[in-house]
């Protein structure tokens, strides 16, 4: 029996295996492993573990954009992306937050509630993704450009980022202050998030041929730039806005919907597949060929 090895490009899944050791690098400093020095500043395992869990935010983002630039997605790279993911958004971001204020409510007193709510974070996004990847392989596709569930690098980004946060306001306390316990409300709630049905939008029609006008791209460098310029807090500001954005959409017209996210009327898809179809060479059997799965959503 002959035994067929799935395609596995380099590019692609280069950038996932970034984004899986980026996930590693950031539980290690989370527990400690990298920082002899604890004592002196507490917070150096925290801001480490946070930049490699944004960082892993980035390599999630290129991997899915240079499958489909280069047309080389494939099941494994699909399956690799969420295994790379459930450990740098969900073992990652869920040990820091139970690191930092869930471990108090682990004693009698408040039940073990504190690993429960770790715990529910992780189960969640490890079924969001199993969601996304049953999805992408069923023949008839949903809207391509709309994740089913807020996307678990969001959910990372928006807990992360807002622990930055935290951390920058109470640095010269070298502890966070009160405000870390929004952090547990707000783990619940993009657990929740993840595995509903809203609607997030995935920008994968934004690529190297989308065209803007100047201020539009005046704007993209002026926020890079500032971003860049203030990167204790405005990460939290670009995170939190995405997650606001996908409550909002409903409510959000078409027009603006369609100038955000650089989307295409259904009509317009439709008849650019018909055309692509028409214009499709036949293989030996009569039929064309049918397309490549997806390698991954970049940020599931």
């Amino acid at each position: 029996m002959s035994h067929r090895e799935p395609r596995i490009y380099v590019l692609p899944n280069l950038c996932t295996a970034g984004n899986m050791l980026c996930g590693f690098m950031a539980l290690l400093h989370i527990v400690g492993r990298f920082h002899s020095n604890t004592d002196s500043n507490p917070q150096a395992g925290y801001h480490w573990a946070i930049f490699f869990i944004l960082v892993a935010c980035v390599f999630d983002l290129l991997d899915g954009r240079f499958a489909r630039m280069a047309g080389q997605s494939s099941d494994f790279g699909r399956e690799f992306d969420s295994l790379a993911d459930i450990v740098s958004f969900g073992v990652a971001p869920a040990l820091l937050v139970h690191d930092i204020v869930l471990a108090e409510f682990d004693d009698q007193k408040y039940g073990g509630f504190g690993w429960l709510i770790a715990c529910g974070y992780l189960v969640c996004g490890a079924m969001r993704l199993a969601r996304f990847n049953c999805l992408a392989a069923m023949p008839e596709k949903g809207n391509p450009n709309s994740f089913r569930g807020c996307p678990i690098p969001a959910a990372a980004g928006v807990i992360v980022s807002l622990t930055l946060f935290l951390l920058w306001m109470d640095g010269n306390n070298r502890e966070i202050g009160r405000w870390k316990y929004a952090l547990p409300v707000l783990m619940m709630l993009l657990s929740y998030l993840m595995v509903s049905d809203i609607e997030y939008p995935s920008f994968k029609s934004i690529n190297w041929r989308s065209r803007r006008s100047f201020h539009w791209v005046l704007m993209c460098i002026l926020v890079i730039v500032f971003t860049i310029k203030n990167w204790q807090w405005m990460p939290m500001v670009l995170f939190v806005s995405y997650l606001a954005y996908g409550l909002a959409r409903p409510w959000v017209s078409r027009r603006w919907r369609r100038e955000i996210e650089e989307d295409e009327e259904p009509e317009d898809i439709t008849d650019e597949m018909e055309a692509a179809a028409e214009a499709e060479p036949e293989n030996e059997s009569g039929h064309p060929p049918s397309n490549p799965a997806t390698h991954g959503p970049g940020p599931i």
